[in-house]
């Protein structure tokens, strides 16, 4: 007589069928191939397809294979992959045998999320390294796990047909591979082969080259000096040998960069190290599948035998360097695999464009719009459907500090503390991203830049209707900004139509999207503290030293810097003596000739500034800390004119960093109640008499910025624990481009944590109008 089955045979022997509808990204990272090879590793039958929404999979077998199915779903998903929900349904016995991969379902519903770009994973370069490999040297070897996504898929669901892959048949061992659950290409849909894939091809330099040939004389012209457009993923770089303090000049001139830094792309990180300093936080980033810029702080020697150094025109009188590490296969080859002859070990790597216009993406384009830049292109047959910058982050006390988000993440969404409706939020016009929401999540764009330029305007037509497209969100409501003149806000209104069109005050949306960043529902206000260039203000004046008790439905305005005259409007942005000039005025400090701005400002035009600022003729009221650290700058002899925006606010903190024995902080006044109509209001002019005072004595730059940053930290603090005792709240928000200041933030977040608060800073999105269209969607929908 047999045994009894056991419990657990018996449960095996019942056959149940289980429907999983995973959401997240899940599409474009190898979800499908890995459902396909853990069903059959269970003997599980059923099906798995990509929908409008995500993976549905339907398995059929034993209730324990079921369960150990479910959990493997879960914990073992591939590494690009981001499961954000399962839904579990029992469904009707089939029965049969055999487990696959259906085509993709066409239909209305949730979107999925979109895979980002991601650099080329470790057993690609492995392969691309082997010369028994059939891959070798194979400038597109891509599989699941790694390679470009959102930049070349046009629609979803994820299939080759609707990417830019979609001209580039498969050969018949790439198909099968395609075809074979066991191999890691198990329907990776940018699959290809020397034989069935795009093709390098360099031009500009003679006779076309392709191949290796292409190669060859791209690294070679590199070698020599020269500069090459450098077509990658996303868009066209402009490359040129880092080291070369002539090419790196070159090319600054020729794109009309000023003294802007440049990023560089290293050949490992080896070479980084040589020349940056790299905390483990940092080291995580730069060998991170995002590989975005990293902001670095260059080590006191910055050379070694194995490398050459950096030129100083590469980042000039700046103590970060921002460094990239490869992330397709044409950035490994231009460094060579072992066995190459050598080359630069350090590239320049800067966006493909002229200052102030959008990456270029598209193969013509490049050809006139780089000319008066690039001596030569190197370039492949595979579209970019849309462009995609470089990401840049920094690294503030061991936490991530986004600068710039685009490439390796977006569009990724962000998760919303409440609910909201369909929702286009169109950004500010510097640093401009937009974003669609709806529900939970809101999907940034990509960086598109500022909105100054006809060509930026398109890219951003363009770069909306795409995420419209991939996450199926058909926005309602949008929501712009409140000055009236930004080129964003009056995109929206002609776009309305019978939609609602909603307006954010700028510093009120900052603070919403540190708020949306860190799961805040809103239902208690924040002291949010915005310190930023300029944000139009609810008086009609430049703001931008606000301190506003908040919520997603509106703000008080509990604080702020006193306000001077911003004399000129822009002109004032860009000749910091002449803000430096203003602050004098108001702090009743005479115009002496011994003060540097007072020597550098031409008589005829300090003649007009002294009749603006008695006036106010042609001059709005301005409360910006970025102006204020621009005034500074200039007092102190650091920086009269700017070629970029923030440069004398990035070199006056360069100069604390290093600063010995520098003194107490300088005084700031308060004056006000922060009552309703009577905000707390900073009076910078005694900080101004003692920066006066201290250039008069010979103090040095650094010793002087130093004390202005202990200054504002100190106003920080003394607000914040004003705003604490009128209206019992715990939480502060730091926010706005200012904060960007390393330095500063530290310093801030370190006294206001001391002191009980809790400090949100932003960890998502930036610090700066990048991350205002987040803001503006929480703001826009429950304001």
């Amino acid at each position: 007589m047999s045994a009894p089955a056991t419990n657990a045979t018996s449960a095996e022997t019942h056959r149940l069928r289980r429907r999983f509808v995973v959401r997240g990204v899940v599409q474009g990272v190898g979800f499908r191939p890995f459902v396909y090879a853990t069903a059959s590793a269970l003997s599980l039958s059923g099906s798995v397809v990509n929908d409008s929404g995500g993976v549905i999979v339907e398995v059929e077998g034993g209730a324990t294979s079921l369960a150990v199915f479910a959990r493997q779903l879960r914990d073992d998903a591939p590494p690009m992959a981001v499961i954000e929900s399962v839904e579990v349904t029992d469904v009707t016995v089939c029965g049969g045998t055999g487990f696959s991969i259906r085509d993709s379902l066409q239909g209305p519903g949730l979107r999925t999320f979109t895979s980002p770009d991601v650099a080329t994973c470790a057993d690609c370069l492995r392969e691309l390294a082997d010369p028994a490999d059939r891959r070798y040297r194979h400038p597109f070897i891509t599989c699941t796990n790694c390679g470009p996504r959102f930049t070349i898929i046009k629609d979803v669901p994820y299939d080759r047909p609707v990417t830019t892959m979609a001209g580039f048949a498969m050969c018949a061992r790439c198909a099968r591979e395609y075809a074979d659950p066991s191999d890691r290409r198990f329907h990776a849909q940018p699959i290809a082969c020397p034989d069935c894939g795009p093709q390098l091809e360099l031009v500009g330099a003679g006779p076309p080259r392709d191949g290796e040939a292409a190669l060859r004389l791209a690294k070679k012209l590199l070698a020599d000096g020269a500069v090459v457009a450098v077509k990658g993923i996303g868009g066209y770089h402009l490359a040129c040998d880092a080291s070369n303090d002539d090419a790196v000049s070159t090319l600054r001139r020729r794109k009309r960069r000023g003294d802007k830094p440049f990023a560089v792309m290293v050949r490992d990180l080896d070479t980084a190290s040589s020349l940056v300093e790299i905390d483990p936080a940092e080291r995580a980033l730069l060998l991170g599948p995002q590989r975005p810029i990293v902001l670095l702080t260059r080590r006191a020697d910055g050379r070694s035998s194995d490398a050459p150094g950096i030129a100083d025109s590469v980042a000039p009188g700046n103590p970060d360097l921002g460094v990239l590490l490869p992330y397709t296969p044409v950035h490994e080859l231009l460094f060579g695999l072992d066995g190459d002859p050598s080359g630069p070990t350090a590239l320049v790597m800067t966006s493909g464009n002229l200052g102030g216009e959008p990456i270029v993406f598209d193969d013509a384009d490049a050809l006139s719009r780089l000319a008066p830049i690039a001596d030569a292109w190197l370039r492949h047959d595979r579209p970019i459907w849309v462009p995609c910058d470089d990401s840049v982050i920094r690294v503030v006390d061991g936490e991530e500090l986004p600068i710039r988000r685009s490439r390796g993440y977006a569009p990724l969404p962000v998760a919303l503390p409440v609910d909201v409706p369909a929702t286009l939020a169109v950004g500010a016009d510097l640093k401009n991203t937009c974003a669609v929401a709806h529900g939970r999540y809101a999907w940034l764009s990509q960086h598109i830049g500022d909105m100054d330029d006809l060509a930026t305007l398109d890219a951003f037509a363009v770069a909306e209707l795409h995420l419209e497209r991939l996450t199926g969100v058909a926005p309602a409501q949008l929501v712009a900004d409140q000055h009236p003149a930004y080129r964003s806000s009056g995109w929206a209104r002609s776009r309305t139509g019978s939609r609602v069109l909603r307006t954010v005050q700028h510093h009120h949306a900052h603070v919403a999207a540190v708020m949306a960043e860190h799961g805040l529902d809103g239902s208690e206000p924040v002291i949010g503290i915005a310190f930023d260039g300029t944000g139009y203000g609810t008086d009609g004046a430049v703001w931008g030293g606000e301190v506003l008790l908040a919520d997603y439905k509106g703000f008080q305005r509990f604080g702020h810097l006193g306000y001077v005259w911003l004399p000129g409007g822009d002109a004032a942005v860009r000749r910091p003596y002449r803000m430096a000039l203003a602050h004098l005025a108001a702090a009743g400090v005479a115009w002496d000739s011994d003060l540097p701005v007072v020597q550098v400002c031409p008589v005829a035009e300090r003649d007009v500034l002294a009749h603006q600022v008695r006036t106010g003729f042609g001059c709005a009221p301005t409360s910006s800390v970025g102006r204020l650290f621009d005034a500074v700058a200039a007092l102190a002899g650091v920086r009269q004119v700017v070629d970029f925006e923030a440069q004398a606010a990035i070199e006056l903190e360069a100069l604390a960093r290093t600063a010995t024995a520098p003194g107490g902080a300088y005084p700031i006044a308060l004056a006000g109640s922060g009552a309703e109509g009577d905000p707390l209001v900073a009076d910078a002019s005694a900080l101004v008499r003692a920066v006066v005072a201290d250039v008069r004595a010979g103090v040095t730059a650094g010793a002087i910025s130093w004390r202005f940053h202990a200054a504002l930290v100190g106003w920080t603090g003394e607000i914040a624990h004003r705003a604490r005792e009128s209206a019992g709240l715990e939480t502060v928000a730091l926010t706005g481009g200012v904060f960007q200041n390393a330095l500063l933030l530290s310093a801030t977040r370190r006294q206001l944590r001391a002191d009980g608060f809790t400090v949100l800073c932003h960890r998502h999105v930036p610090a700066n109008d990048g991350g205002l269209a987040l803001g503006q969607v929480l703001v826009g929908s429950t304001g």
